[in-house]
């Protein structure tokens, strides 16, 4: 209990610095970029078939209810002839959703002496840089589970409130839902889940078409593994601890089975065209930033062509 509540300390410390580290490196990118962003939404909503302002109001499909959604937003008739909730979304909505999951697990909490960031910190700087960056190029952004998308200027605020108000257990990867054909996922976790489970967890999220992109992010020891002598290793989740009488024996075999693991995860996500890439903690926040900005704006430029490919067809 003591090391729950050691970690929620710390959960919360970071949450409120990470909040002021991401207004400011929001408001650094060039506004060139800014501006390609406001041109990129603009495309977007006239080949979605954006016919009219607002939430729109041309049907688009029903998605399975997200746990912490309002209740209104359940078609009860829709939702009588199966044994599953649904809401009922409109074009624009679906056009425009992007979920950002940061992994707040305990394992996130890691730092050493070489990064800049604990891996909670960065992913937590991210996350509110690349929202508020969303919100101002006209899209919408929601945490699964945790909060419906929205498209609020204060969308940090919202952010960082239902963090700090979150009593449910921190998971590694996001819980189960469907989004969206047209949704954009972005996952920040460091990943050292078993690749049954983000085999698991892709599959669920891109059932329904939505793309995606997966970052690692990872602090610079567990990049290189630079320990020797005897070590003490503590599995921050599981709570295991492992003795290594000369841990630079270990090294070796530890870097391989790091690049397998992601050998696995990259082959999953290729499959599904998805984006994997990996961050270290040692580089810029505004690099990964920048990363995620850009890949984005590739991914929906590809399901326009897509569109108006199936635009001609028809």
């Amino acid at each position: 209990m003591a090391a729950e509540t050691r970690h929620l300390s710390g959960e919360i410390t970071a949450i409120r610095r990470a909040d002021g580290e991401s207004r400011t490196l929001a408001a650094s990118l060039p506004r060139l970029v800014l501006e390609a962003r406001r041109i990129a939404a603009n495309v977007i909503h006239g080949l979605h078939g954006r016919r009219r302002a607002g939430a729109g109001e041309s049907f688009w499909q029903y998605r399975r209810f997200v746990s912490g959604e309002p209740s209104q937003n359940v078609d009860w008739r829709r939702s009588a002839r199966d044994d599953h909730l649904y809401v009922r979304e409109q074009e624009w909505e679906a056009a425009h959703t992007v979920w950002l999951w940061p992994d707040r697990s305990p394992s996130m909490a890691f730092a050493s002496r070489q990064a800049r960031d604990s891996k909670l910190e960065r992913g937590l700087i991210v996350t509110f840089a690349l929202a508020e960056l969303l919100v101002e190029g006209g899209e919408r952004v929601g945490i699964p589970g945790l909060m419906t998308p929205t498209s609020s200027r204060s969308v940090i605020d919202k952010m960082a409130q239902a963090m700090l108000h979150d009593d449910a257990a921190r998971l590694s990867l996001p819980p189960s839902f469907v989004p969206s054909a047209l949704a954009e996922i972005v996952v920040l976790s460091d990943f050292w889940s078993p690749i049954g489970d983000i085999r698991n967890m892709l599959a669920g999220l891109s059932a329904s078409g939505a793309h995606g992109t997966l970052v690692q992010i990872v602090d610079p020891a567990e990049e290189s593994f630079p320990y020797s002598g005897r070590i003490e290793f503590v599995e921050p989740e599981g709570g295991g601890v492992i003795t290594a009488g000369r841990a630079e024996r270990w090294a070796g075999d530890y870097v391989t089975r790091v690049a397998l693991h992601r050998d696995q995860i990259r082959a999953e996500t290729d499959t599904l065209d998805w984006l994997f890439s990996t961050h270290t903690t040692s580089r810029s926040a505004a690099e990964l930033l920048l990363f995620l900005h850009s890949g984005m704006m590739v991914s929906k430029g590809s399901a326009r062509t897509a569109t108006v490919k199936a635009g001609r067809r028809a």
